[in-house]
């Protein structure tokens, strides 16, 4: 079963959705006894990056989660601002990330002269790195749903899975051992979306 952790900031009922649609058993996770029961667990998250580090930690969930993600193995998908708060720090803001993942969260650099708007917003292209074990299998090019003002950098090159374009490169996935974050929204881009979280339930528990 995959818990979808509900810490007040995420789209819980689109990612429930999209995992029916791929045939796989979910559950919205709100305490740690119900995390401690997940074989998987999906960190969803939309909003402002202090917010929802302050969500995370008055919800009492951080203890639990890091006991079953870095103590125990078990996989875990960021999305979105939950992949934000698996690193470091943020431009956004001055709370301290989880820090499972190395980097930080920096705003967009629009080129001068670019016709450009912040946030991204929209579907962009995503290029995998060779060995991504969450984004393989696309026979393209796979396209992904963005919205997002900041994005990953200073991710180590082994734990970059994918980038995107948007006035420059950008780390737009990761994967470190059993953690997998991507800053697209899966639930939200249909068949390459589907296919990707297809992969994430797929892995074995305790991967990496």
């Amino acid at each position: 079963m995959i818990g979808i952790v509900d810490y007040g900031c995420g789209n819980l009922g689109s990612i429930a959705n999209m995992l029916r649609k791929v045939g796989v058993e979910s559950s919205i996770v709100r305490t740690a006894e119900e995390i401690e029961s997940a074989d998987k667990l999906i960190l969803p998250g939309v909003g402002h990056y202090d917010q929802g580090m302050s969500h995370l930690n008055k919800a009492g969930l951080r203890d639990a989660l890091e006991k079953r993600v870095i103590g125990e193995g078990v996989p875990l998908l960021g999305i979105c601002l939950g992949m934000q708060l698996l690193l470091e720090e943020s431009e956004e803001g001055k709370e301290p990330g989880l820090g499972w993942v190395p980097g930080r969260n920096i705003r967009f650099r629009v080129p001068n002269g670019a016709k450009l708007r912040i946030p991204h917003m929209g579907w962009s292209e995503v290029e995998p790195v060779a060995g991504s074990q969450l984004l393989t299998g696309y026979d393209n090019t796979p396209r992904f749903y963005f919205v997002h003002s900041y994005h990953a950098h200073d991710v180590p090159e082994e734990n970059v899975a994918a980038t995107s374009d948007y006035g420059g490169r950008f780390v737009c996935a990761i994967e470190h051992r059993n953690i997998f974050a991507c800053q697209f929204h899966p639930e939200k881009s249909h068949r390459y979306g589907i296919h990707a979280l297809q992969r994430f339930a797929e892995l074995s528990t305790g991967a990496g």
